[in-house]
This record gives C-alpha cells, structure tokens and sequence, in this order.
C-alpha cells in the first residue's frame, strides 16, 4: 500500500452506526485504523484519486443520484456518524413558494424537516426557498441539494436545536436574516413560541451528530455557522464562505462550561474573499481544523477564548495584502499568563505573505499529538483538495 493511500484511508474511516456516543478524541485514532480494511472495499471501487476522501467517497460514481444515500458513509472526523435520513425514504421538495411556519404544506421544504421518520430530502428542480421562519430540523434528516441550484435566502434560515443525526449537504445559504416573536411548527404534533433568532446561516444548538457539507454561504446577519450550547461530534467540511464578519462560532459563552464536551471537526473549506473574524472562534472544547484554505481575513482566522484546545494541521494561511495584522490566530478575553497556557498547536501549516501562528500550551504532549491524529494531507496540496468547495454543479446522469 502506498504511503498516500494510507493516509486517504485514513481519512475514510465510514461507520454504519446511528447513535453512537460522542468520542474521546485521544481514541479517535484507534477507531480510524480499525476502519482501514472497511474503507479499503468501499476505496477500491469508488476512489478518484482527488486526495479529497469525502469525495473520492461519492463524487466520481456516475450513478450518485440513485445512490444518494451512500453519501452518508462519506464522512470524516468528529461528526462522522451523522446519518441523516440515511435509512428512511426519499422525499422530494416540488414547492418552494408556500412556507407556512405552522401548517407546513406536503411538498414545502419545512413539511420535510419536521416529520418524525427518517428522511433523505431532495429537490425537482431549481429553487429559492424565503423562510417566514426558522427552519427547526427534527432529528434524521438530510437536505440534499444535489442535481438542482437550491438557495435558502432572504428570511430565517437553518435551527438545528437539541437533534441529531443532521447532514446538510449542497445548499446555497446566504443573505439569512432574524427571525423570531412568532409560533414556528418542530414537528407534526408540536409547535411553539419562538423569540427572536440570531439569524445565522446554520445555528446548530445542543445538537449533535451534525455534518455541513458542500454549502455555500455568505452575508448572513449574525454567523454563517454557529454551535452552542453542547453542541458536539459535528463535522464542517468543503463549504466556501465568503462576505461576512463573524463566520464561525464554536461554543456558547466563557462561562457556559458544559461545551467543555464539543468536538468539531473543520475541514477542507475554503475561507474566501471578505471574511474578516471567527474561522472559528473556540471556547471550551476540543477543534480539529485541518487542510483549509484561507485566503482572506481582515481581523484574525482562528481565535477562541476559555482555554480551548485548537489542533491546525496541513492549512494555507493566506495574509492579505491589505491588512497590518498578518497574525493568523487572536487569543481573546484573557491576560497573557493565562493563554499561554491554551493549547493551540500548529502543524504542517503553509504560512504565506508573513502569515503567522501564535502557538501555546503542551502541544507536543503525547495524548496532544494522538488525539490529533486523524490524517492530515500536506498543506502544499490544500488549493487541489478545496478545489471544489461549495456547492456543487451536479447534474443527474454525470460525475458530480
């Protein structure tokens, strides 16, 4: 076996399990190789060689549309046991127009999210969907935007509050706005009061099992995506951001110590032009950002506070011309006597236009180095690997 076959091996590591407990990072590793002969069968007949393992996993099958399911065995790292709607039927979205926050009609996208059963959501056709409200997802869900252009946009968008099992894969999210002071129905028995929402692209709260994949995102009025409040065993992956402030938020508040538990993996995303903070902001937990390529921030890339542990292996770290601070990393709300005991590693980082990463903490430990090992390809091949990040121009019959 050849040394980059290993490590896209790796990367693989498909589960068949549902409900699994959250990891122990430091057993991450474990788990990966005894997935390696498991992901082997699956490599051998689907892999394109991309050095991307989600997508060597799925994108080079030119039947993916009547194996869309398969997609969820393609995840990596901490969320990747979010199912979805994996195991239940195909619904398919025909009416974009008609959102009725209460009385979601057969057809509507909100009328998908809110069934108790499994789903696998899918589109007949090129759409934009105008929120009234939030969209509360229940739990088993996917939002499969392959094979159509599908924009959620100009209203409310994504609430993935105390679920799990969520993928949302193919979307363009943006332009999401405040929602809230209404009723808003979570499931075909159920709806309730909702205050005023942050207006986030994706709010994921005390979720779990999460994965956001090949999304596009921008210009949304609080975060793109944002995790709070115990959330955890959530994977971002292959999503393109662009023109927005305050991208990412990983943990609730400094005081809010149950996020202690998140585990958030980042992976393979492009961070592009007009971004300017929070790719991500950490608190409390354990981050694993791993082969993304930032080519724009005006304030700072990676930051957090409450003594978050932050592994980056294999980015490029692209300072723009433009701005005075090339510091890739900002340690906020604390004195330095305390965060320079924060665990922030950097390794296999491509430092660019003076670029540079603040690292602190033991990060060469021994636990450190295991519970970081989930395969990070090298940094010189971050521009192939992300090439393709965002949603995707699928079209049915054709290699996505």
């Amino acid at each position: 076996m050849t040394f980059l076959l290993f490590l896209l091996l790796c990367f693989l590591a498909p589960t068949f399990i549902s409900s699994s407990p959250v990891q122990d990072p430091e057993l991450v590793v474990q788990e990966v190789h005894k997935s390696i002969n498991a992901s082997r069968r699956n490599l051998g007949f689907l892999s394109c060689g991309t050095g991307n393992p989600i997508d060597d996993c799925w994108r080079c099958d030119g039947n993916w549309e009547k194996n869309r399911q398969r997609l969820a065995d393609c995840a990596i790292g901490f969320g990747k046991h979010a199912i979805g709607g994996r195991d239940g039927k195909i619904y398919v979205v025909t009416d974009p127009s008609n959102d009725d926050p209460v009385n979601p009609k057969p057809g509507t996208l909100r009328h998908a999210v809110i069934q108790t059963e499994p789903l696998w959501i899918i589109f007949d056709r090129d759409m934009v969907i105008k929120l009234k409200e939030e969209l509360i997802m229940n739990s088993f869900k996917t939002i499969d935007g392959r094979g159509a252009s599908v924009h959620i946009a100009g209203g409310p968008c994504i609430t993935i509050q105390y679920v799990t099992n969520i993928i949302i894969h193919g979307l363009n999210i943006h332009d999401c706005k405040q929602g809230g002071n209404a009723y808003v129905r979570d499931s075909p028995e159920h709806f309730g009061w909702r205050t005023i929402s942050d207006g986030d692209g994706v709010s994921i709260f005390g979720g779990s099992h999460v994965w956001v994949d090949h999304c596009s995102l921008s210009n949304c009025n609080d975060g793109l995506i944002d995790a709070i409040h115990g959330s955890t065993a959530i994977t971002i992956s292959n999503n393109y951001m662009t023109h927005h402030d305050k991208v990412m938020l990983l943990g609730h508040s400094d005081s809010f110590t149950q996020d202690k538990n998140m585990q958030v993996t980042i992976a393979f995303n492009h961070f592009g032009e007009g971004l300017v903070q929070r790719m991500p902001r950490c608190r409390h937990g354990y981050f694993h950002v791993v082969n993304n390529d930032y080519t724009h921030w005006e304030m700072y890339a990676i930051g957090g506070s409450a003594s978050p542990t932050i592994n980056s292996q294999g980015n490029r770290f692209l300072a723009p011309n433009d701005i005075f601070n090339k510091e890739v990393t900002k340690h906020e709300d604390a004195p330095e006597n305390q965060w320079k005991n924060w665990n922030w590693r950097t390794e296999g980082d491509l430092m660019l236009n003076g670029a540079f990463f603040t690292a602190t903490g033991a990060g060469s430990s021994s636990s450190y180095a295991k519970a970081s090992s989930l395969g990070a390809r090298p940094s010189s091949l971050v521009s192939s690997i992300t090439s393709g990040a965002g949603a995707l121009g699928c079209r049915k019959g054709k290699h996505c």
